[in-house]
């Protein structure tokens, strides 16, 4: 090695220890999921890869709670958008997308793109939609040229969810046919979901959040109405298309060659959600949020930090966006968290771009991961100068604690 390169190595701040993970996604991956997909890869057709695609596609639809068809796709979560709309949607159809935040605008520019026309319902980045402004929205559209609606459960930038059965009910209630889409990217994991019982007619998802897998896989699951509005669709597509990939598991379900490790490693995550018990799950993500939000309100005594959702019924259990006061950007809390704690959180997206951070609490997390991610968040706090009242993080420890005490055993 050269002098010089080892001089400028030695001027490096040395790094000790792990790095924790609290983005919003990707999430942290299990050793055994990791090891699961630490194999040879092998023919497409041998049957212990056949075996656990289909084990790996069966709990998907436990998971989204459907009887319907399971889409995978090679791909993140963007894909598996572009699959439900080129499958449901053709240019010159038009969309009613309600106002959620950054992804509910994201995905609305890329069916813009795909030649679709878009209608929104105007909605606050601080609350949840209001389901019924969805449903007076399809009632006024008495040509009945809306075909669908593009609804995102939870906006990881907003960290707000949104309650998909109420707007189907006011789907309902309107008397329109359009169909129900429904993005659980940030939330499938964290939160109960009931694809059928809800009557949601497209779901899409992906591996990289609450399924506690590595990025690279995107899951649509579609109804009979779906496959049927699919069926007359004539919209080009190829690797999208669902009509191919619904002829069993192999070649024809990946169109191509099958990411094997992944299905390997996707089949191991979902035997830890099922072995923990999805109620479980459910409670673990509750309370690890509830635990940053009284962190959070801690900190906001000093009438500076403040978290973005208003509501708490409407607060995601697997994110929480935090606001910073005017003057402040994010992104050093960000960078210092990362670069100085060696815990990395999630930025501002959209209009929170520079005014808010957010701490990821989702997927394979426990209360010390969490005590962990907080406890930087308020060193930052501090060595920034940021007004905040001290002990966050003993709020976090005492919710959790008092968690335990009333519900003991519990194993987080």
């Amino acid at each position: 090695m050269a002098p010089d390169t080892l001089a400028s190595l030695t001027n490096r701040p040395m790094k000790r220890g792990r790095k924790f993970l609290n983005t919003p996604g990707p999430t942290n991956i299990p050793a055994r999921v990791q090891n699961a997909m630490h194999r040879d890869t092998m023919d497409l057709s041998d049957p212990e890869f056949i075996e656990a695609a289909v084990a790996s596609l069966g709990m998907l639809k436990r998971v989204f709670q459907t009887e319907g068809e399971i889409l995978p796709y090679i791909s993140n979560g963007h894909g598996a958008w572009e699959a439900a709309l080129v499958n449901t949607l053709a240019p010159g159809d038009v969309a009613l997308v309600p106002e959620t935040g950054h992804f509910s605008g994201s995905w609305s520019d890329m069916a813009q793109a795909l030649g679709i026309e878009i209608r929104t319902v105007p909605g606050s980045w601080r609350r949840a939609l209001d389901p019924e402004a969805v449903g007076q929205a399809l009632a006024d559209d008495t040509a009945r040229e809306i075909k669908a609606v593009l609804l995102v459960q939870t906006d990881t930038g907003t960290s707000i969810t949104s309650d998909v059965k109420a707007v189907r009910e006011a789907m309902n209630r309107s008397g329109h046919p359009a169909l129900l889409l429904c993005d659980t990217i940030a939330s499938l994991g964290t939160i109960d979901y009931r694809m059928d019982e809800w009557g949601v007619d497209v779901t899409i998802a992906a591996s990289q959040k609450g399924l506690m897998m590595a990025p690279g896989l995107g899951f649509v699951a579609a109804n009979e109405k779906a496959i049927a509005v699919h069926q007359k669709c004539p919209n080009p597509k190829r690797y999208w298309d669902w009509t191919p990939r619904m002829k069993g598991p192999g070649y024809r379900t990946f169109c191509g060659t099958a990411p094997q490790l992944h299905i390997f490693g996707l089949r191991e995550g979902l035997t830890c959600l099922f072995e923990e018990g999805l109620e479980r799950v459910f409670q673990r993500h509750r309370v690890l949020a509830e635990a940053t939000w009284k962190a959070v309100d801690t900190w906001a005594g000093a009438g500076a930090v403040e978290l973005n959702a208003l509501e708490p019924s409407e607060r995601s259990h697997g994110v929480t966006t935090i606001l910073v006061p005017e003057g402040t950007d994010a992104e050093q809390i960000r960078t210092v968290c990362r670069d100085e704690m060696m815990v990395g959180i999630g930025g501002g997206l959209g209009q929170l771009g520079g005014k808010a951070f957010r701490i990821g609490h989702m997927g394979d997390m426990n209360a010390p991961m969490l005590y962990a991610a907080l406890g930087a968040v308020e060193s930052t706090l501090d060595y920034l100068n940021i007004p905040y009242t001290p002990g966050g993080v003993t709020a976090a420890v005492q919710h959790i604690s008092a968690f335990k005490k009333a519900n003991s055993p519990t194993t987080f």
